[in-house]
């Protein structure tokens, strides 16, 4: 059975007390070496597990919707599903894949900002009532085609990043949010809530200030109306590191007891997706190809290691049109590892990784410091479970790469103590080690 993201069945590795994921990586380097050196993917579902212990343990008043698209593979649904989170879809292929894994409606938001009729239809028809809506031409849309719609208002944040040039920003401002409350009064559409999103490129947490106090105000006015308003959702923008969590619930906590005390009838939601598959997946990548370059080639930003030194140009087997598709939109937040063991004295040369495509935009690390590396190479890619699992561009006709799933038995007992069986899991099938399985027995097989 293959690792990939559309099969029906996940073989996940419980790896032994000593056993760590650079022997997981290792194994299957050396074997990717042996039949073919294609790119794979490592997920510790382990990490998924204690990210939603995390999140129960700093802001348990808080319901995470999952943001599906973020990682669509049906193993991390399947996990999060049986720990109980929520999901938010912004597609029926999304709204399809939850409900396969039995997810109730009442569980499940569709919160596309620009969304077909089509699709809204298909929301109707299955149950997914809870829709965000941000202007009086959605909402009409909505009006027409989901009678028993409940919508989440999407109000604009001040989110300044520092880079908004070329982004779209959601969300609408109070000033509309008044004429869209009219309209849906208009409509007879039911207003419940209100939502709004913070970047995580954003570093000011005093914007959920704002953006509260907006929430708060736009529920006051949703009264006027007469609409009953019962859910708050504070979007995503969680990067993943507790201490974020933390600094975000310490601004939000006290504000939440002034505007939405515990008991107002008010329920808190959010729409975490990087924070809980980033740290959960890691790529491994080979070079294909290599070229000497002078280093006077590349601008400043990298330390030289020398005017007389060359500086080498890489071209590995995934890039942007495969899993490093986010990086056509935002930064790469991971450094690349060198996987074969070279000397700490070892001198290191200016270098710039390409993916496989030829083309101008498949530039994935413009410059970094490595050692001279050779055709047949493997460089590592951690914090890659976010927006990197999609179907690969027909345009560079790129394979999608394996998937291999473990988790520590540790992790697995923590599940277990959460009330998740394997009965609960019912596509998963947990073996021994991977490490342990000779060549014949492995479960994976090649991609």
């Amino acid at each position: 059975m293959k690792g990939f993201i559309d099969d029906a069945n996940y073989f996940v590795g419980l790896l032994d007390e000593g056993t760590n994921l650079g022997d997981v990586i290792d194994n299957y380097v050396n074997e990717h070496t042996l039949t073919g050196k294609k790119a794979f993917f490592v997920g510790d579902l382990g990490k998924i597990v204690k990210k939603h212990s995390q999140w129960q343990n700093v802001v348990a008043q808080i319901k995470p919707f999952y943001t599906v698209k973020c990682n669509s593979t049906p193993a991390v649904l399947e996990i999060l599903a049986a720990l109980g989170t929520g999901f938010a879809c912004s597609s029926k292929t999304e709204m399809v894949l939850v409900q396969e894994l039995g997810v109730s409606p009442e569980n499940i938001i569709y919160i596309s900002p620009c969304k077909q009729v089509s699709q809204i239809k298909y929301a109707a028809k299955v149950g997914v009532n809870i829709i965000t809506c941000d202007s009086e031409v959605e909402l009409k849309k909505i009006a027409r085609n989901h009678p028993n719609a409940k919508v989440l208002l999407h109000i604009a944040t001040e989110d300044n990043t520092g880079n908004e040039e070329g982004n779209m920003k959601f969300g609408a401002t109070l000033k509309n949010c008044r004429h869209i409350l009219e309209c849906a009064k208009e409509l007879d559409v039911q207003i419940i809530g209100v939502k709004f999103h913070v970047s995580s490129a954003c570093k000011e947490s005093q914007v959920y200030v704002h953006a509260l106090s907006d929430a708060r105000c736009v529920f006051d006015m949703a009264g006027e109306f007469g609409f009953t308003m019962n859910i708050l959702d504070i979007g995503g923008g969680f990067t993943g590191t507790e201490f974020q969590l933390e600094e975000v619930n310490r601004v939000i906590s006290p504000l939440l007891d002034v505007y939405f005390p515990e008991g107002s009838g008010i329920k808190i939601i959010s729409e975490p997706g990087s924070y809980y598959v980033s740290s959960a997946f890691t790529l491994a990548v080979n070079i294909i190809a290599k070229k000497v370059v002078e280093s006077d080639k590349f601008s400043s930003g990298v330390e030289k290691t020398g005017s007389d030194e060359p500086a080498f140009v890489y071209s590995m087997n995934d890039g942007v049109y495969g899993s490093f598709a986010s990086k056509l939109s935002e930064d790469l937040n991971t450094i690349p590892e060198v996987h074969k063991k070279y000397k700490d004295d070892e001198p290191l040369f200016t270098s710039s990784l390409w993916g496989p495509s030829c083309d101008e935009l498949d530039h994935i690390v413009e410059k970094c410091l490595l050692p001279e590396l050779n055709v047949g190479d493997w460089l590592i890619f951690d914090n890659m479970g976010a927006d990197s699992l999609h179907e690969p561009s027909a345009f560079n006709d790129c394979q999608r790469p394996a998937i291999y799933f473990m988790m520590s038995f540790s992790d697995w007992y923590e599940m277990q103590d959460a009330g998740i069986t394997s009965d609960t899991m019912k596509h998963f099938f947990f073996v021994p080690s991977c490490i342990q399985l000779s060549q014949e027995d492995s479960f994976s097989t090649e991609a």
